[in-house]
């Protein structure tokens, strides 16, 4: 019988049954009812008949057919079953996809970030699937080394964008981690590149810390026009001066009207420790207030999309810029500064209170981290003192 030709390949039709198209030696074309056309090579092995897939044409050639027929026949000769080698093969080629540098950094990303910001896990998904995923995402993990984690971060510093080399080594940094507490790798090779990358550019939040202008600012966010909610979070913005992100979700449930103080549980906290805030005259007068609008639902600041969710991370930053303020003049997050500047170097309250109603880390002398109520007093007083002093510059 003679060999096949590229012509006959290419032109075998289908029939009304299946056909093979035999080249020798257990190797066939094998043509269905529909036109497909697979190479197979039928061989027996320890006594057993069996048929191994060589490709489908025209994706395999006539030509390459043969030699994985040739290597097949080799393996048999030296007492290797090629079909067990091709299951082997794709076993470990499986096993390779899952323990991808990807796969386990999506599966970490399921797992560890629901409790996170919506920001942070937005920024998060993007520095994966632009900086990380394309150019390690199918490695194995366990194969990753330091250097080549580093020339990914190099590619991100390339285009200037330090701080997000810095968060990218971090995002690979948890992964690996993850990786290594799952089974999937040995060790952090992050780890490895301390000081390999330029220092970030530290970025301070934009605040006016100048009295004066404190005090014109009181006087603009008195005057704005947009709706009572927005209006709202961001006076309390400058009377409570918690984070941004605090502000915008606080709920109603977590008003204590009787104790005159507003209670975060440690989940919403960045520190991950509950929180007491001190709420002034001023600040119990404005809930009220919009306590007829939103009170029957659950966040003071709800979004305008729907109360199911609290309101936009940029909605007191776009309120500020209406009132004729820049991004480099102040920010939502420059309430903070302004408080914690203007509260000690005027006022001259207790740094610790002032760390403690920021909700920074602040620890007794064994090393201990003060609980919610530590100086709540002292702290009660401050923040009536502050509300108070607020309304003098606006005044004045």
């Amino acid at each position: 019988m003679s060999k096949l030709t590229a012509i006959a390949v290419k032109n075998a039709k289908q029939g009304t049954k299946p056909q093979k198209l035999v080249d020798g030696g257990g190797l066939y074309l094998l043509v269905d009812r529909k036109g497909s056309k697979y190479w197979r090579y039928d061989y027996r092995f320890a006594g057993k008949r069996k048929t191994l897939a060589l490709g489908v044409y025209p994706e395999v050639s006539l030509k390459e057919a043969r030699e994985a027929h040739y290597e097949a026949r080799r393996k048999i000769g030296q007492d290797i079953d090629p079909s067990e080698v091709k299951k082997v093969a794709k076993q470990t080629l499986y096993q390779a996809a899952e323990d991808s540098f990807e796969a386990v950094g999506r599966e970490w990303f399921n797992q560890v970030m629901d409790d996170k910001s919506e920001s942070y896990r937005v920024r998060t998904r993007r520095i994966l699937e632009k900086d990380l995923f394309p150019h390690l995402g199918n490695r194995p993990i366990s194969n990753i080394t330091a250097l080549d984690l580093l020339a990914v971060l190099r590619r991100i510093e390339g285009r200037g964008a330090i701080d997000i080399a810095h968060r990218a080594k971090q995002a690979a940094g948890l992964i690996f981690r993850y990786a290594v507490v799952t089974g999937r790798a040995e060790r952090d090779p992050s780890g490895d590149l301390k000081g390999a990358l330029k220092s970030k550019n530290k970025k301070h939040h934009a605040a006016i810390t100048e009295p004066a202008e404190v005090g014109r600012l009181l006087v603009a966010m008195d005057s704005f026009q947009g709706t009572l909610t927005v209006k709202t979070a961001v006076r309390l913005s400058a009377l409570l001066f918690q984070r941004p992100g605090e502000i915008r979700a606080m709920e109603w449930a977590e008003i204590n009207w009787d104790a005159e103080q507003w209670e975060l549980p440690a989940e919403k906290m960045k520190m991950r420790l509950p929180h007491i805030v001190p709420l002034s005259r001023q600040a119990l007068e404005i809930l009220r207030d919009v306590q007829r609008l939103t009170g029957r639902g659950r966040y003071v600041f709800p979004s305008a999309r729907g109360a199911s969710r609290c309101m936009s991370d940029n909605t007191v930053r776009v309120a500020l810029r209406t009132l004729g303020y820049t991004s480099e003049q102040m920010t939502a997050h420059g309430f903070r500064a302004m408080a914690r500047t203007l509260l000690d170097e005027v006022l001259g309250y207790r740094v610790d209170w002032i760390e403690h109603q920021l909700a920074h880390a602040v620890r007794d002398p064994n090393g201990r981290a003060y609980n919610r109520t530590s100086h709540l007093e002292g702290r009660k007083g401050m923040m009536q003192g502050w509300a108070d002093y607020l309304d003098d510059l606006r005044n004045q």
